[in-house]
């Protein structure tokens, strides 16, 4: 069963179109189940209809020409269940409805299942069978598993138009025609109306997009691919004769049958027809690998089923070959919106600032990495589209909507209209919060909350002093550590952290001491773990290597000599054993330095509160450092148990959550019986709800990136501390983070700040 499962979902994620997918489906399973019939109906929103969109078993002709109503007959009664409906004789059944053009009359076993995405039911999987009987358990979970992996396929097919026009169906919805839209996460307020461009890791052939236009030189593309064919080979041979002293005979073989691949016509002329068909290089490539390694997979043979790794660890070689050849960045539209699998940094980095208008990332959350780089850059960002098809993606017309997260794709012209509006309405708001630069951050009944900036590279400097930043609330040190190929010397991290101290003097600057691990790797270091959240990562790195610990904390302590404003944190503390040993390790360096005559002074030592265990131990900790900062991001993470890069969860992932609230709030409470100052230095800080409850809280100051601090600015100026204070116990009530957003939501467009939540800002 298992077997038989591997290699139909293997056929199903081959396919070339939803149509093909659903031809495998119900062949197969026919075949697997032995039944008579086999069939799939998807749901039809707009029409309430069940449409049969495939079968082995009922008449040809009834395909796509044949539908049940909503709450007409079984099928619909597999759907309003949600759950399988297995039956030993369907006509005698008060729901069943006999459909005459699909000649379904001689079958009496029933057995539906639902297929279900995120929730939703859309469509329903059906075998029949002659006899009376009643389907086993087995068979249940063999269709239900089936009917899992079809999801995925038709809720791409849905926004990729692969719907339409399937077996005589002209409009269902889902296509692209319909101007879809697809729920994901807000990443980076704003609204981005723009092209898409799909960006992809190298050498990946899963990842390479369809393009909506041909190659304007095919020949050209011809040659491309055979240049990146002779290089493959060039390179395999070379891999063969240094290993030759190393490998057996045997094992050469492998070298040999590469290139015998490379030299055959099977490969290299399916892909140069498919380019001449009007295909560009790297796509034509990924289709022509998917099938050669469909037929390797549906082999009887162990041997050759396996041979199918060769065939997909040539197509890499092969697409990294095309990819080293084209030198010229990708053709970036006028409004670039990027799209992609998972957003890096460096494709950020590589887009031209001046075309880049949106981010769409199908992985990710609200605090994920994209989601931060892209507030930081003030780029609109919609985050963990799941049911984005990718690939198909490319120059496709998209509106990414950063306050609700969502994605319009091929927008119809009244929903464009209604953005280009919303888009206007944002220009002007961003335009009038640059006026309050230079205005302090104060209540209007009188309280001061110092706002200051989070930042980790030396070109965040000159931004962060021109948005209004007090100082630098979190500065992440680790940044200067990733982009380099070995650890940085104690003197290189010195002038770093002294460039900063000096710009912002005499402004506070908060250092964090080294946080890698978990989504920050080092290339030098590699860190391999099963769940690297909850590992190696933060303090318990450097504690497990002090020289590493010692050298930054001494280059730390010498770059705030004279100026005083410099301050270190420690990241990732959850017991007070190892706040006492980074606490004396920092003690041994300053003894250290005053022995060299350096004219260091005692720094103020803060814990990064973002391990729950440390919630519960507030009084130990407090008396042992001078301040508090809440790390929102992981402490949010910790607490629910959501992974907050896991886009299957991301949905879970709020700090609006009462546990999170709570948290905070414990936090306060316990630092002020030691009167400690608490910041909050998580993307929470720049949320204008969020920055509502901070007040009420009595969080001492925030720390964000830095196109928020404007926003934020706007909040704390136009609500009063008691009201804020008053709100908080309102809140406090409240079971769920959805009835929190929304009450603070009406606080804000009721207070006139609507634009901080909702685009338009009107």
């Amino acid at each position: 069963m298992l077997e038989t499962l591997r290699r139909i979902i293997q056929e199903v994620n081959l396919a070339s179109d939803l149509e093909q997918a659903l031809n495998i489906i119900v062949t197969r399973v026919k075949e697997k189940m032995c039944v008579d019939v086999c069939s799939v109906y998807l749901a039809s929103e707009s029409q309430k209809r069940h449409i049969l969109m495939a079968s082995d078993g009922l008449n040809p002709g009834s395909i796509g020409k044949v539908w049940l109503e909503f709450g007409q007959g079984l099928v619909s009664l597999v759907a309003e269940r949600a759950e399988p409906v297995n039956l030993e004789d369907a006509p005698s059944h008060p729901r069943f409805f006999f459909l005459a053009a699909t000649k379904e009359n001689p079958f009496h076993a029933f057995l539906g299942v639902p297929i279900m995405h995120h929730r939703k039911v859309l469509g329903v999987l059906i075998v029949q069978q002659r006899a009376m009987r009643r389907f086993l358990e087995d068979e249940t979970a063999f269709l239900l598993t089936i009917a899992a992996q079809l999801a995925g396929a038709i809720a791409h097919a849905e926004v990729s138009g692969g719907i339409s026009g399937i077996g005589g169906i002209s409009s269902l919805p889902g296509s692209v025609a319909d101007g879809i839209s697809l729920k994901g996460l807000p990443g980076a307020p704003g609204v981005a109306i723009g092209t898409a461009l799909v960006v992809y890791p190298p050498a990946d052939l899963d990842s390479v997009p369809d393009r909506q236009t041909p190659p304007a030189d095919l020949e050209l593309e011809v040659s491309c691919f055979r240049d990146a064919v002779d290089q493959a080979q060039s390179d395999i041979r070379t891999l063969q004769t240094r290993l030759k002293t190393v490998l057996s005979s045997e094992d050469q073989a492998l070298f040999d049958a590469y290139l015998q691949m490379l030299g055959s016509a099977s490969i290299v002329d399916d892909v140069i027809e498919r380019i001449r068909n009007g295909g560009w290089a790297s796509s034509a490539l990924r289709d022509t690998i998917a099938n050669h390694v469909r037929v390797f997979e549906n082999m009887d043979d162990p041997y050759m089923r396996e041979r199918a790794v060769d065939v997909k660890d040539l197509g890499r070689r092969i697409l990294m070959c095309i990819q080293k050849g084209r030198h010229n960045p990708p053709p970036y539209p006028e409004r670039t919106i990027l799209v992609g699998n998972e957003i890096t940094a460096t494709m950020l980095a590589e887009a031209p600032v001046e075309r880049l208008v949106g981010v769409i990332s199908a992985k990710g959350s609200s605090s994920s990495h994209v989601a931060i780089l892209a507030r930081a850059l003030g780029i609109p960002a919609v985050v963990g589209v799941q049911d984005i098809p990718v690939s198909r993606m490319d120059g496709r017309e998209l509106i990414a909507d950063g306050y609700n997260g969502l994605v319009y794709v091929a927008p119809s012209e009244q929903i464009r209209r209604e953005y280009e509006r919303l888009a206007r309405d944002e220009a002007e708001l961003v335009a009038e919060l640059e006026e309050l630069r230079d205005l302090p951050a104060e209540t209007p009944d009188g309280y001061r909350m110092p706002l200051y900036a989070n930042t980790g590279l030396l070109s965040d400097i000159t931004p962060s002093l021109r948005s209004g930043a007090e100082g630098v609330g979190l500065y992440r040190t680790e940044f200067p550590f990733m982009i380099r190929d070995r650890f940085p010397s104690e003197d290189e991290q010195y002038r770093i952290y002294r460039k900063l101290v000096e710009e912002f003097a005499p402004r506070p600057v908060v250092l964090r001491t080294l946080d890698v691990g978990g989504d920050k790797a080092l290339s030098y270091f590699p860190i391999v773990e099963d769940n690297p959240f909850l590992g190696w990562r933060g303090i318990r790195i450097t504690l497990d290597h002090p020289e590493l610990f010692l050298v930054q904390v001494r280059a730390m302590l010498r770059a705030g000599a004279g100026y005083g404003n410099a301050s270190i944190l420690l990241p990732m503390i959850c017991n007070i054993s190892e706040l006492d040993e980074a606490l004396f390790l920092i003690h041994q360096a300053y003894r250290e330095l005053r022995e060299e005559c350096e004219q260091v002074t005692k720094p103020s030592i803060g814990v990064m509160i973002e391990v729950p265990s440390l919630v519960y131990q507030i009084d130990a900790v407090a008396q042992r450092v001078d301040f508090l900062s809440v790390g929102t991001n992981d402490l949010t993470q910790y607490l629910l148990a959501v992974d907050r890069n896991n886009s299957s969860v991301a949905s879970l992932y709020d700090s609006l959550s009462p546990a999170v609230i709570q948290a905070i709030k414990l936090v306060v409470e316990g630092a002020a019986r030691h009167q400690r100052p608490v910041s909050v230095c998580g993307e929470m800080a720049g949320d204008p709800r969020a920055a509502l409850l901070l007040l009420g809280l009595g969080v001492d100051s925030l720390s964000m990136s830095a196109s928020s601090l404007s926003r934020i600015k706007w909040v704390i100026r136009n609500i009063e501390r008691s009201k804020a204070q008053a709100l908080l116990a309102d809140v406090l009530l409240l079971e769920t983070a959805k009835e929190i957003r929304s009450y603070l939501d009406e606080v804000l467009i009721a207070a006139g700040l609507g634009g901080l939540v909702r685009a338009g800002g009107k």
